[in-house]
């Protein structure tokens, strides 16, 4: 930058060397050459005040006043009028040299404080990266500290949920081993049965929460499968007061397991009865997206959710259900999503509640 100032001074003072050598060796005679050679000292000013600002400005128009007055003092000495012009003439160069000058200076204060002020957020920016980038690892720690939580969740539930029935049937074994008659054994049996299957179911859905079984997927017809749910829970939704209602939209053959979408729908059905009171309603459409996935729309009158349990609504043993076990809708998503598709929930209390199923025709 110091070699580039020397540079342009140098060349400044070159310029103003040669211009004055111009109005020296001229003759005067040659009056339109002298007024073009005047002229011409705006050039190194003005580049001046460009370069070097209001001082620079200033300063080049003081060493062309000092170049200049010479010439006008001894050469045109004796023309008044003459005179007059080139000293207003040397006023200008100083009014100009200041004013540019002042306006350059000005304008490279103004870029320098854009340039801090791009720097400065240049800066804000990589913090604010490094910060979400510190973020994120935070949160993924949090996610794997949630999911080792939920697993020792889970597992002192699945713990509790099996020491139950293992109580009844070591409870059962016991008396059968101290009872040598045969008069009780088979409801005793019975009851070893009944525990061992609820035991069973127990243990079947952890597994089905654990891990995905593997799907039987086919071309099927998803108005088909809804209408035979509807046709099943048609009863239970009498007993309740609920009137189900299905509207079959014009859909094409999907590809999917249509006994774990079974399983889903029935899910979301009997949630939606289960929320729906004396004489409400529950709607299921179906439709074919602009996006070209079918879309299935569950709909009920019930009392809706709150916005904090919309949060936790796909949660394992999550429930708002005295009874529940908190595992359907989050086997629900699991298969929907297992189907390349999406599973979402709109409620408010008090207007009911709706889930919308969204599947591609192919997975």
């Amino acid at each position: 930058m110091r070699r580039t100032d020397l540079f342009r001074g140098a060349t400044l003072f070159a310029c103003v060397v040669a211009i004055s050598l111009l109005h020296y060796l001229t003759p005067l005679r040659l009056a339109v050459l002298h007024d073009i050679f005047q002229r011409l000292y705006y050039i190194p000013i003005i580049l001046a005040a460009f370069w070097f600002g209001f001082r620079g400005g200033i300063g080049c128009a003081i060493l062309v006043t000092i170049a200049y007055a010479p010439h006008i003092l001894f050469q045109w000495g004796g023309h008044i009028a003459m005179e007059m012009e080139k000293y207003l003439e040397v006023i200008l160069y100083n009014v100009v040299g200041g004013i540019t000058g002042f306006l350059s200076q000005q304008d490279r204060f103004r870029r320098e404080e854009l340039e801090r002020s791009a720097k400065g957020l240049e800066d804000s920016y990589r913090q604010l990266k490094e910060q979400s980038e510190l973020i994120i690892r935070i949160e993924e720690q949090l996610r794997r500290a949630e999911r080792l939580s939920a697993l020792g969740e889970l597992s002192a539930i699945l713990a509790h949920e099996i020491r139950n029935p293992l109580a009844s049937i070591r409870g059962t074994a016991e008396i059968l081993m101290e009872d040598g008659s045969a008069a009780n054994r088979h409801e005793f049996l019975e009851i070893l049965v009944k525990e061992s299957d609820r035991l069973n179911r127990v243990v079947e859905d952890f597994l089905r929460m654990a891990r995905p079984e593997p799907a039987d997927k086919r071309e099927c017809d998803l108005n088909e499968e809804l209408a035979n749910i509807v046709t099943l829970l048609s009863a239970q939704a009498r007993t309740g007061g609920v009137t189900l209602e299905l509207e079959r939209g014009a859909l094409p053959p999907v590809v999917a397991d249509p006994g774990k979408l079974h399983q889903a729908f029935m899910n979301i059905l009997l949630n939606a009865i289960q929320a729906s009171s004396q004489g409400g309603k529950v709607r299921v459409a179906t439709t074919l997206g602009r996006d070209g996935r079918i879309e299935v729309r569950f709909t009920d009158e019930g009392s809706g959710i709150s916005a904090e349990a919309l949060a936790k609504i796909f949660e394992p043993f999550f429930t708002t259900k005295g009874s529940g076990t908190g595992l359907g809708l989050s086997i629900t998503k699991k298969i929907i999503e297992g189907h390349g598709g999406t599973l979402e929930v709109q409620s408010e209390p008090g207007r009911g509640t709706t889930f919308l199923v969204a599947l591609p025709l192919s997975p």
